[in-house]
């Protein structure tokens, strides 16, 4: 079984090294100092006071890779678009792609019962480019729990987590997925297959596209945006309107918005990764977190105005920074 992980940074090289430990034939796709140092020396994984050097196969030019049975998407969704003609050299005829990418997926609506089916969200792939090159059909979604982070080229710390959640946009328990499913099992990592991914990744959005933006704009941490009684309701709101929208797709959320918003508050001091991106200069997932959720609101007919405010405050704010076009 042949995987390829195209994006392997922090999260990418992560999942790869667990699989390539595991004896799995693992590919990662990576550019710059990273790549290099991977191919030099392999990729070093830090786990507390650990350090495992793990062997890796890792390429710039996916051609050389060959084609793959699974690739991974680890990288952020404004990247893809870009690089979809370079992911869709990796697959055969049955190539199946785990979607690891954070925010609204772009083929969210493939297959989805209702009057939204097969609908395209044009912030996230206005030229159908992902939709056409890429194909809904080959898509299994993944929602991502684990953090980790690059401390020097070649070399991934895992701060947590381990737990990769799979599902089929259909909701099917096809053989593609409980294969996957299998194989991650058998490396160490938790990957339950959802019979409603949609769900999941709502959980994990209703907080990226409230605490995030909202990071970005105060500098403040999960922790003080939680705790701090006029940031918190400026999320609340955002989430409340986010909620909404999601019941009206179909979405069940298993938690209610206190909950979520607790969870956040006991990461403690944390940085959201717009934050972090802002800081250091790098294009900010704005679109995926929440620009797709202001649109999936005008497909149903629901105000957003928290979503509204803080989303054009948020891209100005990106904008003057140079880290959003």
């Amino acid at each position: 079984m042949r995987i390829c992980i195209y994006g392997a940074g922090a999260i990418g090289g992560y999942l790869g090294a667990g699989l390539a430990r595991h004896g799995a034939e693992v590919t990662l796709i990576a550019r710059g100092p990273h790549l290099e140092a991977m191919q030099a020396g392999g990729l070093v994984l830090v786990t507390g006071e650990e350090r495992e050097q793990v062997p890796v196969s890792a390429f710039e030019d996916p051609a050389e890779a060959g084609p793959q049975d699974y690739v991974f998407v680890t990288l952020k969704a404004h990247s893809v678009p870009p690089v979809a003609d370079r992911i869709a050299e990796l697959f055969h005829e049955q190539t199946a792609v785990v979607w690891g990418v954070n925010g609204v997926p772009w083929w969210y609506f493939h297959g989805l019962d209702g009057a939204f089916r097969d609908r395209r969200i044009r912030c996230l792939d206005p030229d159908d480019a992902q939709w056409d090159k890429l194909g809904p059909e080959r898509m299994i979604g993944c929602v991502v729990y684990p953090a980790a982070e690059v401390i020097e080229p070649g070399v991934i710390r895992h701060v947590e987590g381990n737990r990769f959640s799979l599902g089929e946009p259909s909701g099917e328990r096809t053989p593609r997925v409980r294969q996957l499913s299998e194989l991650l099992i058998a490396a160490g990592f938790k990957a339950p297959v959802r019979p409603q991914i949609r769900n999941e990744i709502w959980i994990k959005l209703w907080g990226n596209l409230s605490f995030n933006p909202i990071s970005a704009l105060t500098g403040a941490t999960l922790e003080t945006i939680g705790t701090d009684a006029g940031t918190r309701e400026v999320a609340l709101r955002m989430m409340r309107e986010a909620q909404a929208i999601g019941e009206a797709l179909g979405v069940r959320f298993s938690v209610d918005v206190d909950h979520r918003i607790r969870g956040a508050v006991e990461v403690g001091a944390h940085k959201t990764s717009m934050l972090q991106d802002l800081e250091r200069g790098r294009p900010m997932e704005i679109d995926a977190l929440v620009t797709a959720v202001q649109e999936m609101g005008r497909m149903t007919g629901i105000e957003t105005p928290s979503i509204d405010a803080v989303l054009a405050l948020v891209r100005q704010r990106a904008r003057e920074a140079g880290c959003y076009s």
